[in-house]
């Protein structure tokens, strides 16, 4: 048996890895390809290109790489045509996605999207592309299948595997150890996963870094750096802002970073389910271009951006999406991490609000559930065939 994956984000390699793994524990003789990152390459899939290095956010950062991702949609369908894998497996990454789903289904391969894009909260007139190009839809999040099933599409409810992951990970005892002894108040920094990210939030996020400390001075920043190049990145930036600040940077501790701090600022995305899980107040900020921003203001039809926002229907997360003078949002996120670091009952009523949301929403077993279906789907078409 063989399935074809096609992972675009940092995150979707992480879930797609503990897919494979539990796919490959299920059938051992499940041969895995595809687009993917390093943690799917770990797992044991043969990578044919690493597309999570593409993983751009904004139309004027995607043009340039357009003809590298049709290149790609290119070598998926000759290789469709030639190998006719059993199932092609797609998680998020919808505008190249798309492209991957309709030459699947033109060779007449299952296409299964796990933790589909958020239609409903920006593009629901897409939904067609769905009917057409994908079979089966694996929901992460509660309310989706109920919006999926009004419009006609066959959707299982799978759950969001960030809970498992969570439950799973074995944090590296001798870091929290290490910091716990210190004497100071920790505060966890996530500048992002994507390059852009790092550099549009970074200095945003040292201003309010440099005002907290100023507030606060027993504080001690912990920043989690998704890779080496953007530690290399926010060192830099420090360092030409020629600020004095408690600060430390890592890689490949973000876990241990979110359990041991008071609270956290972070940019916007999916590991707010982290923070959730862990129960651990966050600040969410995502600083965008004008053009960006325009179009969003007028395709995003949710309240909010933020997943533990979504579950809960209000602001449980504070959020601040902007662009433009950073001024105002620097002044508010200041005030809420000082509030929580300031105020010990204001922090544990944050965190006993988080512990109640997860406890509604946090079940683990998603991975599992995921790769049941999809092996369920493939062998009773093994069945039909073989009939």
């Amino acid at each position: 048996m063989q399935i074809f994956f096609s992972v675009g984000e940092p995150s979707g390699d992480q879930h797609a890895a503990h897919l494979i793994d539990e796919l490959r524990r299920r059938r051992p003789d499940v041969d895995v390809v595809g687009y993917g990152g390093p943690l799917m390459q770990a797992a044991g899939c043969r990578l044919q290109f690493r597309l999570t290095d593409l993983a751009v956010m904004g139309f004027l950062r995607v043009v340039p790489l357009l003809w590298m991702f049709y290149r790609l949609v290119r070598q998926a369908s000759r290789f469709f045509r030639e190998n006719r894998p059993d199932a092609v497996v797609l998680v998020d990454f919808p505008g190249f996605n798309w492209w991957i789903a309709r030459k699947a289904k033109a060779a007449g391969i299952p296409v299964f999207y796990y933790l589909p894009p958020q239609l409903w909260a920006w593009a629901s007139w897409r939904i067609g592309r769905i009917r057409r190009f994908v079979d089966h839809v694996l929901c992460g999040l509660p309310f989706e299948p109920k919006w999926y099933a009004d419009r006609g599409i066959e959707v299982e409810y799978v759950g969001h595997p960030f809970f498992d992951e969570v439950a799973d990970s074995r944090l590296d005892r001798k870091f929290l150890a290490k910091r716990a002894a210190e004497t100071c108040q920790n505060v966890g920094i996530l500048p992002g996963s994507r390059n852009q990210e790092v550099r549009r939030n970074w200095p945003v996020m040292l201003e309010v870094m440099q005002r907290l400390h100023a507030r606060h001075p027993d504080v001690r920043f912990h920043v989690a750096c998704y890779k080496q190049s953007h530690r290399d990145c926010c060192r830099n930036t420090l360092k030409m802002a020629d600020v004095d600040l408690p600060v430390q940077f890592h890689v490949g501790h973000t876990p241990e970073i979110i359990e041991l701090s008071r609270c956290c600022l972070m940019v916007s995305g999916s590991v707010s389910l982290e923070m959730l899980a862990r129960t651990t107040p966050a600040v969410i900020l995502y600083r965008t271009g004008r053009l960006t921003k325009w179009i969003f203001s007028r395709l995003i039809v949710c309240h909010y951006i933020t997943l533990p926002n979504l579950f809960a229907d209000r602001d449980i997360m504070p959020e601040f999406p902007f662009a433009g003078d950073p001024a105002p949002y620097i002044k508010k996120m200041t005030e809420i991490l000082s509030g929580w670091l300031g105020d010990r009952q204001t922090l544990f009523a944050k965190v006993a609000e988080l512990k109640h949301l997860r406890d509604q929403f946090g079940q683990t077993g998603a991975t599992q559930r995921t790769a049941e279906t999809i092996l369920n789907h493939l062998s009773a078409s093994e069945q039909r065939c073989a009939a």
